[in-house]
């Protein structure tokens, strides 16, 4: 997908109106210029943001119900802003930031306040095991951590009903299949549209396995 694609499929796909198209161009151009002090995203991707950065959040919203304004939307590990960020600028969803890092956290900060987000976007600038429990309605996560340890620390988070919207490459049939020793779960691997070999895990997280330990009685009397 070349950037002109990626803009187009905005343009199809999102139905992304001309003044949210001027947003994302307007963090885009922040992004450039931020990466020239900090490694926000690999130098490699730097002139193809629009298709492998911008398209690659966006795409979550197709597994995600939009209808619904007031929506709560918890991203880990957002970084440079993917998806985070975007998903703020596509929609109306109140979205939480986490990010422990500290130069990504004044980056977020200002992007956020750059681009007129601070009513609906927060910067979580801690560790998520120092994040209050709340519930939310959204739990994304781009190259956060492998899926039992974000299961792990990011269940508190979920209700039965939270969609989990997880970009998980070409490993994701693989670590859902591993992770289903621990938890149960009703999950997809979803295509993406930004690379035709990697998934996305699309979900709902019912809880832990309970461990059964069963015992031998073989030669006890009651």
């Amino acid at each position: 997908m070349t950037e002109t694609e990626a803009i187009a499929w905005l343009q199809a796909q999102l139905h992304v109106s001309r003044e949210t198209l001027e947003a994302l161009e307007a963090f885009v151009a922040f992004l450039k210029r931020e990466a020239e002090s900090q490694n926000l995203i690999s130098a490699s991707t730097l002139d193809h943001i629009w298709s492998r950065h911008i398209v690659d959040s966006a795409q979550l919203l197709m597994f995600a119900n939009n209808s619904a304004p007031q929506s709560n939307w918890l991203d880990l590990g957002s970084g440079a802003g993917f998806p985070g960020l975007v998903i703020a600028l596509l929609t109306n969803h109140h979205v939480t930031l986490v990010e422990s890092r500290a130069r990504r956290i004044d980056y977020l900060q200002r992007a956020v306040e750059m681009l007129d987000l601070t009513h609906r976007v927060k910067v979580a600038g801690v560790t998520l095991e120092r994040l209050e429990t709340a519930p939310f309605s959204v739990i994304s996560a781009r190259a956060f951590a492998p899926l039992p340890k974000l299961f792990d620390l990011a269940a508190r988070f979920a209700t039965n009903n939270t969609l989990w919207l997880l970009p998980k490459g070409r490993n994701a049939k693989a670590e859902w299949e591993s992770a289903q020793a621990l938890w149960d779960g009703n999950f997809q691997v979803m295509d993406s549209v930004t690379d035709q070999e990697a998934g996305i895990l699309v979900g709902t997280l019912l809880g832990k396995r309970k461990n059964r330990t069963i015992v031998e009685t073989q030669g006890q009397e009651e």
